[in-house]
């Protein structure tokens, strides 16, 4: 198997920078998720490392082999496209073996590589069926089957899911996940899906606007955002931002919005904004707690709000409210049928607060996740 490593990755169209100077270790392995928005530069980072786009500057190494300059079929890794790739006049048989062919490899060697992936892969009933004739599920279970074939040091997936419906997708989500673990294979998987990122990923890598943003294990990333883009992109639905301004109050420092005075815990927070300061609040909608659902917060600030709607999810029901001009979405893990514009107490968890600066968007940290 193989680590790889990105030392200042830049990538350059004519006067475009797409990747700006990237670094990122990938440890043996690992399931590391690249997730951002359209144009974040997540997918052209995947065909750097692929060798389908060159590298204007940095270098990259492939299990401690400098590989920029060395062709995509030489690197040691297979790629898994969101199209599939899939030749229409062959069968699986013959699409599994075609790279194998191409290399010159001996018949028995191709057999026992086919073997293994239609074992691993249940794609035993199909071998003689032609793409047309398979489900988008079992197409890429077929990519992914001729990705096994080559037995690469590092899989890349690109978006490999998001032709596929939502039922599939969590279905091929989970054979993704199981693949990997019993392949033990590096992989490298490109997504804009944060749920996607969430459940897969070792390591989830966010990036923006051909950077990187933050990178570390999903409950980190989660928990410890390292600002409000992160912080707005992780998590379904998003957090909850209140703008506001630090002023003191009782020896201490609190925030002051809108429609709120909120205390800030000296635990919670590694500093304190100067009073005055431009600084942001932070709930989850989980932290946003509809009174008699859920277990009241030991430290909170409860007010009254209208609901304007719902979104009822079976096993819990979404409430979209505003205080003023600030919206803001709840969860509630409990649910019933709310009317529209029912008035409804909530309660802000302030022991799962969050805090911004307004100007730079960097959070204000706990002391637990100073590094």
């Amino acid at each position: 198997m193989a680590t790889v490593a990105l030392r200042d990755i830049v990538k350059v169209y004519g006067r475009d920078i797409a990747v700006r100077g990237i670094d990122l270790d990938i440890p043996d392995k690992a399931l590391v998720v690249l997730v951002g928005p359209s144009g974040c530069g997540k997918s052209t980072t995947l065909r750097m490392i692929a060798g389908l786009e060159s590298i204007s500057y940095g270098e990259l190494r492939v299990d401690g082999r400098l590989v920029n300059e060395v062709p995509a079929r030489d690197r040691g890794v297979a790629m898994v496209f969101q199209s599939y790739a899939l030749y229409p006049h062959m069968t699986v048989r013959q699409n599994l073996e075609f790279s194998l062919k191409l290399a010159k490899l001996p018949r028995p060697d191709i057999e026992k590589r086919v073997s293994r992936a239609v074992t691993v892969l249940e794609l035993g009933p199909y071998l003689e069926r032609k793409p047309a004739q398979l489900s988008g599920g079992q197409r890429q279970r077929v990519a992914m089957g001729r990705a096994i074939c080559r037995e690469p040091e590092v899989f890349l997936f690109d978006e490999p899911l998001s032709n596929l419906d939502a039922k599939l997708r969590n279905q091929m989500r989970a054979e993704i996940k199981r693949l990997q673990r019993r392949l033990q294979v590096t992989t490298i998987y490109v997504t804009h899906d944060q749920v996607e990122a969430m459940t897969l990923a070792d390591i989830i890598v966010v990036m923006r606007d051909g950077i990187i943003e933050q990178t570390g294990t999903p409950l980190d990333v989660f928990e410890n955002p390292v600002n409000l883009f992160v912080a707005g992109f992780i998590g379904s639905p998003q957090m909850n931002f209140f703008e506001g301004v630090a002023e003191n109050s009782d020896g201490g420092v609190c925030f002051r919005g809108e429609h709120f005075r909120l205390p800030l815990a000296a635990e919670r927070f590694d500093s304190f904004p100067a009073a005055g300061e431009r600084i942001v609040a932070g709930f989850r909608p989980e932290d946003i707690v509809p009174e008699g659902h859920g277990m009241t917060p030991r430290h909170g600030f409860s007010f009254s709000s209208r609901v304007e709607f719902t979104e009822m999810l079976g096993n819990e029901t979404l409430l979209f409210s505003s205080v003023g001009d600030d919206e803001f979405i709840s969860r509630m893990h409990q649910p019933r049928l709310v009317e529209p514009e029912e008035t409804l107490a909530f309660t802000l968890n302030l022991e799962r607060m969050h805090l911004f600066d307004a100007d730079t968007g960097r959070s204000i940290r706990t002391p637990a996740t100073q590094e």
